[in-house]
Order: C-alpha cells, then sequence, then structure tokens
C-alpha cells in the first residue's frame, strides 16, 4: 500500500547521550515521533540504528521505508568526549616554541581544579594535574621567535625541526600538532614546519597527520589553543570514524541526504570539516538551540533551559531570546580556544549513584554514574550501586514493566532491597522513606543550581519560563521547581528527545574567529579609526573565504550563503570581552563604527546594569568573527485543536500506588500519547509514554497545550505545601 508523502520522515535529528540514544522523526506534516534506545558507546551507529526502528514503529515504518524520504539529518554524540576522558585517542607528537616544552605538565593554575566544588577548590591539596595528551618524550621545542606583533624576532632553527621530526617519526606517532608562540599572528613558521614534516615523511615513505594550531584555531592565549588542537589530532579524528560508521548505516537503509554535526557554537557543520573539535560537545547544545527554536515560536523572551539525562543537569539561560557564547570555555578538564554555547552542568543525573557516607553518615549524590546500564534494578546492568532511578522505581513513580515501552524490565524488588542495605540501614529510617529523602536530596540540589544561575546573573525567578526536557526531566520537575516563582514552566511532550529535536532546529552554519587587538576610541583621529575599521573589515574578509571553503566542501556555492560578521569587544582595561553582531556587513563609514560602539553599549547594559557602562574609556575589539548562514528545512511545531481539560477514557491507564509525604496514596495513571490538547492533567498523576515518565504529585496541574506542550502550574492548591 502507498504512503502519503505526508506521512513519511523529512526530517531526523539524533543525540547519542551517554545512557539513551534519541532520534527525532519529523513528517511533512509536522507531526513527530521519538525513538529511545540504549546508547552503544563502542558503537554509536547501532543505538542509532535501534533507536530509528523503535522511532518509525510508531508509524508503523521499517527503516527502509522511512530513510529515503530524510531530506535532513543532524547528529549529536559523546563518542569523541568519551575517548577524551578515557585517554583512548591516537598516538601524537608534538612541536612547541622551545621552553615550552613541559605546558601540558605545567598547565595553567585553573585546570588543576575544574570540575572541583568551591569548597575543594580553596584547598590547594585537593587540586591535580592531567594526565598529558602526549608523553613529555613526544615533545620537542625548536627556536625561533614570532613576537605578539606578527613580526619574526628570531629565525626558526629548521636544523632543530628536522630533529623533532625525526625524532617523532622514529616514535611511530600518528599525528604531529605544531603549536608555537604568536601563530595566531603569523602563521609562517607553523607552515614552515609542515613543509619541513612533509619532506621528512615523503623520504622514509611515512605518512603522518598535521595540524597546526595557527591555522585550524587563530586565536590568543597558547594554552586554549594548543589543547584544542591536541584535541583535533587525538580524539577529532578518530571520532570521524565513528560518525562515518552512522553515516554508512543511513546510506544503507537508503538515505541520501548529508549528515551534519551540532556544532559548539549552535549551528551544524558537515561532518567532513577540518575543525572536528568543535563537535566536543553537541547533545546539550541541541537543547538550547530548540529552545531558543521554541522561544521564537511561543514568543518567549527569557527561558531557563534545564536537562535531566542519566549522567548529568545540564543549565543555560536564553535571555531576550539569546544564549551566551563563551570563547574560552572549559571541558573535560581541559580550557578550550573555540566559541562554545554556555552550558553549566552539575555531574547529577537519573543514573548518578547514591551512598551514605560512613563517616558522616550523610548522602552523597555522584558525580560517577550507571549512565546506560540504568541501576541495580536492572538485574542485567551488573550495577550493585543503588541509583537515583532505583528510588524512583522504589518509590512507584516508575513502572518496572513499562521502562522504554517494557523492551527493559526492572526489578522492584531487587530495587528496595538495594536501597535498604546500602541507604535505609545504615541511616535507620524506613527504605520508602530513604528513597524519598535521596530524591528530596537531588532535587533540592538541583533546585540550588537553578536559583544560583539565574539570581547570580541579578534577574529574578520571575522573569523567566522554566524548560524541562530530557529522559529525567519531566519526572523530577516539579521537585527541584518547588519554592519557584517561575512565569511559567513548560515540558514538551516530546523532552525526551528534546536535544534530538534542537538539532534539527540549528542552522547549516560555519563560524570562524581570529583574534585582533585594535583600539575604538572615539577621541581618536580619523585616520586611526580608518585603520581599525580596516583592520576588522581584512580579518572579516579573510574568515568568510574560510566559510566559503567549508560550504564548498558539502557542495554550496557562495550565492547560497547568508553572511554574520560580528567582533568580541571590551572596555579599555577590562580582561573579559562581550560577543556584538555588527549592525552592517562591513565597517565603511563613522556611521559604522558609531553604530558598533552603541551595539556593544547596549549589550553590556542589558548584562550588567545601565549604570555600568562607560563608554568614555574606549573600546578594544578583541576578535573579529564571520559566520556564514544555508537555508536547511526545520521542524514545525505541532497544532491541534483544543479538545478540552477533560481526559477521555482510553488515556487512562490502570491505577497504582505512589509513596507521597510519608504516606502511599492512589494516583492516576496516564497514557501520554493519548492524551489530547487542552486536557488538564490534576496530581496525584504520573503521564507515561515509552520514553519518558511526568511526574505531577498532589496539588500541583499541568495542561497539554496545542503544541504539545505541558504548562505546570508554579502555586498549588491551598492546603498543600507552597510550590
Amino acid at each position: 500500500m502507498a504512503i502519503a508523502q505526508t506521512q513519511l520522515p523529512r526530517i531526523l535529528g539524533i543525540d547519542a547521550g551517554g545512557t539513551m540514544t534519541d532520534t527525532f522523526l519529523i513528517a511533512g506534516d509536522g507531526s513527530f515521533v521519538v525513538g529511545k534506545a540504549q546508547s552503544t558507546p563502542e558503537d554509536e551507529s547501532i543505538g542509532f540504528f535501534n533507536s530509528a526502528v523503535d522511532g518509525l514503529a510508531y508509524w508503523g515504518l521499517s527503516p527502509e521505508q522511512g530513510f529515503p524520504a530524510i531530506v535532513t539529518g543532524i547528529f549529536s554524540g559523546t563518542a569523541m568526549l568519551n575517548r577524551l576522558l578515557e585517554r583512548k585517542g591516537r598516538r601524537v607528537g608534538l612541536i612547541v616554541t622551545a621552553g615550552m616544552e613541559d605546558c601540558l605538565r605545567m598547565e595553567r593554575a585553573v585546570q588543576t581544579y575544574l570540575g572541583y566544588s568551591y569548597a575543594d577548590r580553596v584547598h590547594v591539596t585537593t587540586h591535580h594535574h592531567n594526565l598529558p595528551l602526549v608523553p613529555r618524550d613526544r615533545i620537542f621545542g625548536v627556536r625561533g621567535r614570532i613576537d605578539q606583533f606578527g613580526k619574526e624576532a628570531i629565525a626558526l632553527y629548521e636544523n632543530e625541526v628536522h630533529e623533532a621530526v625525526t625524532a617523532l617519526l622514529d616514535q611511530d606517532v600518528e599525528a604531529i600538532v605544531v603549536c608555537l608562540l604568536f601563530s595566531c599572528r603569523n602563521l609562517e613558521h607553523e607552515q614552515r614546519v609542515r613543509q619541513i614534516i612533509e619532506e621528512e615523511t615523503e623520504a622514509r615513505g611515512k605518512a603522518v597527520l598535521v595540524y597546526l594550531s595557527g591555522e585550524l584555531y587563530p586565536a590568543r592565549r597558547e594554552l586554549p589553543r594548543l589543547n584544542t588542537t591536541l584535541i583535533e589530532a587525538y580524539a577529532a579524528e578518530p571520532s570521524r570514524e565513528s560518525l562515518q560508521r552512522v553515516r554508512a548505516k543511513t546510506r544503507e537503509l537508503g538515505g541520501d541526504f548529508d549528515l551534519r554535526v551540532m556544532a559548539s557554537h549552535g549551528g551544524t557543520i558537515s561532518m567532513d570539516t577540518s575543525g572536528l573539535a568543535r563537535t566536543l560537545i553537541s547533545g546539550p547544545i541541541g537543547g538550547v538551540i530548540g529552545a531558543q527554536y521554541l522561544s521564537r515560536q511561543l514568543s518567549i523572551d527569557n527561558i531557563a533551559c534545564s536537562d535531566i539525562g542519566g549522567t548529568s543537569f545540564d543549565l543555560a539561560l536564553l535571555t531576550d531570546g539569546h544564549f551566551t557564547i563563551r570563547q574560552n570555555p572549559d571541558m573535560a578538564r581541559f580550557v578550550l580556544s573555540m566559541p562554545l554555547v554556555r552550558i553549566d552542568s552539575v555531574g547529577a543525573g537519573t543514573g548518578s549513584f547514591v551512598r551514605v557516607n560512613p563517616t558522616s553518615r550523610r548522602l552523597e549524590i555522584g558525580p560517577d554514574s550507571a549512565g546506560s546500564q540504568i541501576g541495580v534494578s536492572w538485574p542485567a546492568s551488573g550495577v550493585d550501586t543503588v541509583t537515583i532511578t532505583d528510588c524512583n522505581v522504589v518509590l512507584g513513580y516508575i513502572n518496572p514493566d513499562f521502562f522504554l515501552g517494557g523492551d527493559i524490565q526492572l526489578d522492584r524488588p531487587r530495587a528496595i532491597a538495594a536501597v535498604e542495605k546500602q541507604i535505609a540501614g545504615p541511616l535507620g529510617i524506613d527504605v520508602y522513606a530513604a528513597a524519598a529523602g535521596v530524591l528530596e536530596v537531588f532535587e533540592d540540589s538541583l533546585a540550588n543550581y537553578l536559583r544560583a544561575e539565574i539570581m547570580g546573573k541579578g534577574y529574578g525567578l520571575e522573569d523567566y519560563t522554566l524548560l524541562s526536557y530530557g529522559g529525567g526531566g519531566p519526572l523530577h520537575v516539579a521537585g527541584y521547581s518547588r519554592g519557584m516563582s517561575f512565569e511559567d514552566i513548560l515540558i514538551p511532550a516530546w523532552a525526551p528527545g528534546f536535544s534530538a529535536f534542537g538539532c534539527a532546529c540549528g542552522d547549516f552554519e560555519y563560524r570562524f574567529d581570529q583574534s585582533l587587538d585594535v583600539r575604538l576610541f572615539s577621541f581618536d583621529p580619523p585616520a586611526q579609526r580608518s585603520a581599525t575599521a580596516q583592520a576588522i573589515n581584512t580579518a572579516w574578509r579573510a574568515l568568510r573565504e574560510q566559510v566559503l571553503e567549508e560550504f564548498a566542501r558539502s557542495g554550496f556555492s557562495a550565492d547560497t550563503v547568508r553572511f554574520r560578521p560580528s567582533v568580541r569587544m571590551l572596555y579599555r582595561g577590562q580582561l573579559n570581552d562581550l560577543e556584538i553582531a555588527s549592525p552592517a556587513d562591513y565597517l565603511e563609514t563613522e556611521d559604522d563604527l558609531t553604530a558598533l560602539g552603541e551595539a556593544f553599549e547596549a549589550m553590556y547594559g542589558r548584562l550588567y546594569g545601565l549604570a555600568a557602562r562607560t563608554p568614555e574609556v574606549g573600546y578594544i575589539v578583541t576578535a573579529a568573527i564571520m559566520s556564514g548562514v544555508v537555508d536547511v528545512e526545520k521542524p514545525q511545531l505541532p497544532e491541534e485543536d483544543d479538545r478540552g481539560e477533560s481526559i477521555a477514557e482510553d488515556a487512562c491507564k490502570a491505577g497504582r500506588s505512589i509513596y507521597w509525604s510519608h504516606d502511599w496514596i492512589d494516583a492516576q495513571i496516564l497514557d501520554l500519547d493519548k492524551l489530547q490538547a487542552g486536557n488538564l492533567v490534576i496530581g496525584p498523576a504520573v503521564v507515561e509514554s515509552p520514553s519518558s515518565t511526568m511526574l505531577v504529585p498532589p496539588g500541583r496541574s499541568a495542561r497539554l497545550d496545542r503544541n504539545r506542550i505541558f504548562h505546570m502550574n508554579t502555586t498549588i492548591a491551598s492546603g498543600e505545601e507552597q510550590s
């Protein structure tokens, strides 16, 4: 039987997380489904295939029927990050400026305490150095020097380069990274080193990959630039093979679309790009991009994004519809040189391990996690430590016979026994009170992080709409939003696959940055201001060519690309800069320069208050940025007819008891897929789907709107605990 084109998938979003792999499939008529399967870090194409099969089954389609209709596919995953964390990358050699040979062992102070709590950061004994990606015997220094202005101060000692390359080839390195001081200002020395490497490898009949820091990541600050280039050689290139296996699977199933990857700056790029390290962290970014899409579709200015997965709780803020970009972010205890959507992550997810400290007899949650192994309640997991998921099973919130739609059977008595032995017994309390106490501590800690993220930046909770997503978001949002006065609380019906949905919302965009140091003072003579404009324009033109070169790899011509020039600026004397979109394509007139300064003032006043602005001190432009965008098909929000508040009988499943406020109460159990627009869910209730569970506690309610987004009330009925 022929299948209508409107019923076939057109857009595919993939989020291969540490626990679950989600596929978000959107049909031609705007309808969508979320497929879910356990992640397979050893080969992400397996988890992707299983998840796609699960999603297409909702429409009664096989992969062979669905994939040929797909026109857009976007992938996000964790293979590269995992490879970096586990130190399972390529055998890399490193050539640096003489005197910098110990830079990886020395690091900078900040890298020795990344990932620690504030209390641990102030105690130097808790700090430790990273295990270097390249051991000291594969790091060689060569003399020669480019100064901070890009001038050659000391000629390159080419004989030392030959000796270094020979020694590295003798050690059978697979790649050589070259990072010389101030190569972001002048690339000549690094380029000459590459020529020498090519000469030596050709003479030996060998082949190694060569990575120049000043070519891939031309930004100031040597250690972040070195770290990022090393990750490119060590982890990104091997991860390309994993991406190619996913693409091969789509081809095998009949898909001929170009599979793109979510990049750190919030756009999507081809997996064949030269700077693949920009995709080191992609899944959580997809969620932020999806939130920005919702903000535009629903006309919501400020959104607090909260994503609970199996391993972490990720937070990000959209203010006036925009997210913040960090130029030197840290990831996996490395300070990097790449633009990254600002996301703050906490090692607390539904798979986090729960323990009682034998000394203090206090609960400790995470940061380690069972990941895709779920917890003790899954006998096949091999996990013997209680997780947050186990506590939800004990309290009746998760149906052990309906986890992933019944594909995985959980053992509730096993979970109860584990909580009794590991938590309740040591604390001397009832097993159910112990499980409830764990969730209270867990959710209170998430609430504290969320509150600090917003109020620490000078905003009020009432200024923001809370958006909850991820596999654990709907289950815990009532808990971590308790006592907070958000304008609204949104839980998309597709919350488990929201990051995959967000990937599909991303622009096909390349972005490149170039460090600058030019002054922009109102009192400068016209010649000086003209020179400043020329320096910025020159950088933009060079970056524009890089953007076009990357799009050409995917077959797009220059006339299909829309450009977005911007800069990073700060007040003279400050340390931290801001990213400012340029009002003009090029700075050709005095009015263009004035408009750029005014754009900085507007951004600065919005972030720090109008009284903090001090334009009289002048500005420093620290970087030129060029983004290029090609239009691609994006998802549409579903629109359903409002059926009223009453819930149809076929959406009601057999009820069950859940533990709440030190007692067992009867809860309504509802089938998410059968709820209709306008339906009002009044707690106590549990809304189930194969991919997620949403808890609506007593005194709370959630209304499903026409876009299949739940709106949970922020206040509760009289007589109940204030929410």
